[in-house]
């Protein structure tokens, strides 16, 4: 069997054996009342027919236009808005209707509803593994609608759960390819890219429900977390690596404070310092400027070298 997948993403369904298309039909209100007056022609001609002895021609006659008018009666069908029939004879797909309103339809065949309403899915949440390992608790929602009902309702056995399934698998393999966090920019993680990893988390999933005839409006994460076992040890971490970063920049911004603190000294001559009072004085604006607490100054009342 043919498969297909033009996505890349290492998933391959078979190729869908139908398409939807229109089916045969009529508007049902003219048709309704046309087979209700064959109907009424059929009983009113027998019953005639059968005031005047002899008339068994005109019985028959009445007879079968009373059975056609009701085997004409079987082809009307109601159709709710944003719902279609799937209209199959002798086990045949002929074709879908998707017409609101009564509709008239080949009779002797079956009629199956499917609705073509936007509908949501919401994940569960599981429990998963990262790119990193970790453990993970992740939820998606997913907003889709029947494109084609056809395949809806022959590709597949339950289009609904296949929907289910398929997104959850998709959720998972998402997260199986990407870390929670990650400290390298050129990385794409969980957390800092949800909206470009979720647009390939939509993409899989089409692509898995595609074969069901289902269109992935929108995906989203809707949960998203270490899992409570390592929840606290990653909280650290996550404070850890903040305080670095912190730290990095208040030295950095430091280092540039002292750096124009010597050049501004030295261009309005205010005070000319050797190497060794150069280097002191280095070391106490640093050390004033990168404390995390209130430095206590000492006032120097004597001269610079003592």
């Amino acid at each position: 069997m043919e498969t297909t997948n033009p996505t890349g993403t290492g998933v391959e369904m078979p190729e869908p054996q139908y398409r939807e298309h229109r089916a045969f039909g009529m508007p049902g209100f003219a048709f309704a009342l046309a087979a209700l007056a064959s109907f009424v022609a059929g009983v009113a001609l027998v019953i005639y027919a059968a005031a005047d002895e002899g008339g068994i021609v005109l019985i028959v006659l009445g007879v079968v236009i009373a059975l056609a008018a009701g085997i004409a009666f079987h082809g009307l069908t109601i159709v709710a808005p944003n719902e279609a029939r799937v209209v199959q004879f002798l086990g045949r797909y002929i074709g879908t209707v998707r017409q609101d309103g009564l509709r008239w339809v080949l009779p002797l065949t079956t009629r199956t509803a499917v609705s073509t309403r936007i509908r949501n899915h919401e994940t569960s949440v599981m429990k998963v593994n990262d790119a990193d390992g970790n453990p993970i608790d992740i939820a998606a929602v997913v907003v889709w609608h029947v494109a084609d009902t056809a395949r809806a309702v022959f590709e597949v056995d339950d289009f609904v759960q296949f929907v289910s399934t398929q997104t959850e698998a998709g959720v998972r393999h998402i997260a199986n390819r990407y870390p929670y966090d990650s400290h390298d920019s050129d990385v794409l993680s969980l957390r800092d890219n949800a909206e470009k990893i979720t647009e390939q988390l939509s993409a899989e999933i089409t692509e898995r429900v595609a074969s069901a005839g289902v269109r992935i409006v929108e995906a989203r994460f809707t949960h998203l977390a270490y899992a409570q076992e390592i929840a606290q040890a990653m909280l650290q971490r996550q404070q850890a690596s903040a305080v670095v970063a912190a730290r990095r920049e208040i030295v950095s911004g430091a280092v540039g404070m002292v750096d124009l603190a010597l050049q501004r000294l030295s261009e309005e001559e205010v005070v000319e310092l050797d190497e060794e009072r150069k280097a002191s004085m280095v070391s106490n604006l640093l050390v004033v400027l990168c404390s995390d607490r209130p430095a206590n100054p000492v006032v120097n009342t004597g001269t610079l070298y003592q």
